[in-house]
Formats: structure tokens, sequence, C-alpha cells
């Protein structure tokens, strides 16, 4: 969406993405968005109420849907309990390509895909250019441009350009956070998760073969976990007690009825089987034989990674491997050793398609879920007192007078790469300040993605696809206004006039900068 819209304003960009499919975390990452219980009537940048839009769209015009499907204006393809908008990956894949068509046929936007960056040249606090390298071909080509934005999932170009910034959890006495650490640790991440989609076959038998480090990760038995992770037990979010999760492939549920538990999405009574969880495809909500079963994303807490960080670590490749590997090793236990509501183990009958995910090798996702990237020195970094239930409480979120977006979601941190357990936060709905999107020192360089000026800990709310939207829309916008009023983003948010004519510039596109305040109930 920084792409997107700097180019829609006049910009000429050139995009380059790492993979052969357009969409991160949506896409390459395989995960349907977590969204907020209001998001179908506000909550959102116009343009992400449109992409939701055109998904359901996309549905409608391609898909043989049920009469009923057809007629839900709030329709999920999934009928999922994490999500209302639930979907095949390759869908947002298509929605996301006629997006950006028209500026590519126009020469506006270029994109490059499979390209990394592998390095950058600068010039005092300044990014001149940034060279890129096929992943195909291993050819490597440089780009200058005046503006660099550094949309990646790990905040990749900010060690290339010696851009400032911060990994892992800091210490409590430089944040004032009350879930802070003691002691500052730059290699305590939140896991990563590669996710995978299954049908079901229940009269054929599509057991992988079993996984090298099969035997190992059965035997780990980590802090809240009396089981391991290879087992349909797991820790509460909230109070870290064992909770006991039920899994049955294809149950005969009614579409219609099943939405989102958004005050406890985990543990709720309805999404204890963990098929329906983050399921894509309901074959309910298709004509009869479309889908001989559904289709589920396999993103639960059972198989994430928090062996090592896979990005400033010696042995990030290996860590990386070593996600996939605990993905299919997942597998291999529900295949063979899962127990079953009729007193038997093992579901055979469980088919990995990779197809869904776009054919890899493995047939898992492209690229594992990403929860935590290397985060820039901002000039305004958000803590957990700004937007905490607790600390806050009626008096709701700090409002930011720089504020160019909205979100919502609680601070949801995974037993991390440290060895800490779950950190579960209330948050009130909060604000995105253009503060966090301005760099200590480099000039020219805006955070794209998650990259922006979090800790730690509020990384967990602010990490989510509808504010990562908000912020690479955001980013656009200020590029264009810069180029427009010969002005630095750092001037736009310093001076009175020019932020005030750029959050009326934005208010006209449609980004929402506060919540609805309601009072009397």
């Amino acid at each position: 969406m920084a792409a997107v819209t700097a180019a829609r304003r006049g910009i000429r960009v050139m995009l380059t993405e790492p993979t052969d499919w357009l969409g991160g975390v949506l896409t390459a990452q395989a995960v349907p968005p977590d969204e907020h219980v209001w998001i179908e009537q506000f909550g959102s940048t116009a343009t992400y109420r449109e992409y939701r839009n055109s998904v359901r769209d996309y549905y409608r015009r391609h898909y043989p849907l049920t009469d009923a499907s057809l007629r839900r204006r709030a329709f999920n393809p999934g009928s999922a309990k994490v999500s209302d908008l639930c979907h095949e990956p390759r869908v947002t894949v298509a929605v996301l390509e006629s997006l950006v068509a028209p500026l590519r046929g126009s020469g506006q936007l270029r994109i490059l895909m499979e390209h990394e960056p592998l390095a950058a040249e600068t010039d005092g606090d300044r990014i001149t250019a940034v060279t890129v390298r096929s992943r195909r071909t291993g050819v490597s080509t440089a780009i200058s441009a005046q503006w660099v934005i550094d949309a990646s999932e790990t905040g990749e170009l900010l060690p290339l350009a010696g851009v400032e910034y911060v990994t892992g959890s800091e210490a409590r006495d430089e944040t004032g956070e009350p879930h802070a650490a003691e002691v500052a640790d730059p290699l305590n991440m939140q896991p990563v998760s590669v996710c995978f989609v299954l049908d079901y076959r229940p009269d054929e038998d599509h057991t992988i073969d079993k996984p090298e480090a099969y035997d190992r990760f059965k035997a780990n038995r980590a802090v809240d976990w009396p089981n391991g992770q290879l087992s349909l037990t797991a820790p509460h979010p909230k109070t870290r007690k064992p909770v006991q999760h039920q899994f049955w492939p294809n149950p005969d549920d009614d579409p219609a009825l099943i939405r989102p538990d958004y005050a406890d999405q985990r543990v709720g009574a309805m999404d204890r089987n963990l098929w329906t969880f983050r399921r894509i495809a309901a074959r309910a909500n298709f004509q009869p034989d479309t889908y001989p079963s559904d289709l589920t994303l396999v993103n639960w807490p059972q198989m994430d990674y928090w062996g090592g960080p896979v990005f400033d670590h010696p042995e990030a490749d290996a860590h990386a491997r070593a996600a996939r590997e605990l993905s299919r090793s997942f597998l291999y236990w529900l295949q063979s050793e899962a127990p079953r509501p009729d007193g038997g183990t093992g579901w055979p009958g469980l088919r990995l398609r990779g197809d869904i995910v776009g054919d890899t090798d493995d047939g898992l996702a492209k690229t594992p879920y990403i929860r935590e990237s290397r985060r820039i020195r901002a000039e305004h970094t958000i803590v957990e007192q700004e937007l905490s239930l607790a600390v806050r409480g009626e008096a709701g979120a700090v409002s930011y007078p720089d504020s160019v977006g909205v979100g919502m979601y609680r601070i949801d941190l995974h037993p991390s790469t440290g060895g800490d357990p779950y950190i579960d936060i209330g948050c009130c709905p909060f604000e995105l300040p253009l503060g966090a999107l301005m760099p200590i020192r480099v000039e020219n360089l805006l955070p794209g993605a998650k990259n922006i000026g979090t800790t730690h800990i509020t990384n967990g709310a602010y990490r989510m696809p509808l504010m990562e939207w908000n912020i690479g829309e955001v980013t656009g916008h200020l590029i264009a206004f810069c180029v427009q009023h010969k002005a630095t983003p750092r001037q736009v948010r310093a001076d009175e006039e020019l932020l005030a004519d750029f959050t009326r510039e934005i208010d006209e596109a449609g980004i929402e900068r506060h919540w609805p305040r309601i009072t009397g109930y």
C-alpha cells in the first residue's frame, strides 16, 4: 500500500518483493487477517475496507457459492472463529494484483519479484541507493531513489543502511513498562510460525515421512506445556493454565451461526475444535461437492517456534529451517498420534495442501509468519502505558496530536526465544502517532510495516495486517506530500501548519485517525 499510494499520487515507484506473491503475511505467510470487533463498521482505512470488500466480491464472482452465502453481506469464506474474513491466500494475491495492474501498465509502478535487499549506499543522513539481488538468477540491481520505504517483514534495510534500530526486549528502566523485562535482551523475540493448509480425506492415507527432528520436538517439555507442543493441550494466554483443545475435521456446522469470539478467541467453547479456528474454506458455504472437505489453515500454538531468532543471530538460518521442521513434526503427530473422539489415534486422512499456499517444496507456507521485526529508534516510541487497559482505564489510550491511524488488538506476546511465557495484556482502542514513523536520524527512509517505533511489548498490539496496511498507506501519502511541499517528514511533524495540511489530506483519503467517542452507555 505504500507503493500503490505513492504511485497513485504521481510518484514513480520501484517495489521489490522477495517471493513470487505480493502480500506478505496475508499471502506468502498464509495467515488470514486478525481484526477487531468493529471492523465491519469502522476502525480501518478506506482502502483496507475496499480490500475486504474485494475479497468477498472475488468469491461472489468466481466461486460457486450457495444462495445463502451470496446473500450474506459479511460473507466469511472459512466461517472461522478467529476472523470475519478467513479465506484462501490466492484470493488476496488476485486482489492485490488487480490493485497494482493499472499502475504497472502506466509505468508509474515497477515491481521486481523474487528480489531481496543486498546492500545500501548512504550519504550522511540519507540513503542514496539500494542494491537488490534476484533470488532466481543471482543478478544484482542497484536502485537509486530520493525516498526509501522499508516494508520488509524483518526491517531488512535497517542494518544495511546503518539506520538505528532495536530488536528484542527492552529493559524496564528504559521504557517504564509494567511488563518489560528487568534486563534488556536483543535476542528475546516473539516466535515465528510456519503455517500450512490441510483438508481431510477419511478413506485415504496421506501420512508424511517422519521428520528427522520429530522425537526431539515430541520430548521437549517447555514451561507451561505439560504434554509438550505436540499435543492438543496448550496454556491459556492469560492464566497460563493448561487448556485441553479438541480436534475433529469437517464438523457439520452452520456457517451462518459462526462468528469470532473477540472477547477470548482461543479458549471459548466454540473454538476448542482447532479445525475451525482458522478454517479458510467451509464446504457448506459452497455448492454441493465443490469442496469435498473444508480447508483449514494451521496456525496454532503447537507450531510456534521459539528455539531462536530467525534474524540478527549467527544461527538464524538454522532456526528458520527448524521452524519448518517443527511444523512438519506437528503435522506428522496429527496424522499418526493425535487422539480422536472415538478413542483411536491419528488422522492419516489429513492431506497437506501445498498447492493452496503456492506449491512450495515442503508443502508449507512460502515464508514464516513473522510477529516481531527490527524496530526503528523513533522520535516517538509507543510504550505499554499509552494503550494498556489496566493503566489507562476509562480514559482510553493516549490520543496523539499527530495521529495518522487507528488500531485495536490486545498486546499479544507468544512464548519467546528468550524463554518468556505468554504475555497477554488488554488494550484500549489506540492510535498511530506519526512520530513512531520517524527515524531519529535518517531523513529519507520511512518504516512501512511492523518496524515502526514500538517496544517488544507494544509491538504485540501494532503488528497486525490492518495496522501494517495503515502504516504503509500513510508513508505513501507522506512521501507524496513531502515532494509537493519540498519538506522532510520531520518538518511535517514539527510544523503545525504542515501537519494540519497533511492530516487534512489523509482525512480526505479515508484514513481514520481517531476512534469515535461514545458516552451514555
